[in-house]
């Protein structure tokens, strides 16, 4: 492997500073924080934090995700709700739909596939 197809999974890129669409906010004024590694072909993946808040979500995509610290709630539309924390991984598959509720600030890195 040459160093030009080794990509460091460290926030070492300017993050892009945003926050969820207000009509989907449900509680609290989450901000979040991402660190785009790369994004090519229909794949990205970097390095995605939120302050505490609780907002709507939907899945058009697969999204891979480990928490690489803080606690998070992630409930799905008349379905389960889960509690991730620091070392959990999992997949949001394509049509997900429901909340994710920041419980102590999140940071995750994540590969997502369009």
């Amino acid at each position: 492997m040459t160093k030009a197809n080794l990509i460091p999974v460290t926030p070492s890129v300017e993050p892009e500073i945003s926050r969820p669409e207000p009509e989907k906010v449900i509680s609290g004024d989450p901000v979040h924080t991402t660190w785009n590694l790369e994004e090519r072909d229909g794949l990205y993946c970097g390095i995605w934090q939120s302050t505490p808040g609780k907002w709507r979500i939907s899945y058009d995509e697969w999204e891979y995700c480990r928490i690489l610290q803080g606690v998070s709630v992630i409930s799905e539309d008349g379905g389960e709700t889960v509690t991730v924390k620091t070392g959990d991984s999992f997949i949001l598959r394509p049509g997900f739909k429901g909340s994710w509720e920041v419980i102590e600030t999140t940071r995750k890195d994540y590969v997502i596939k369009l």
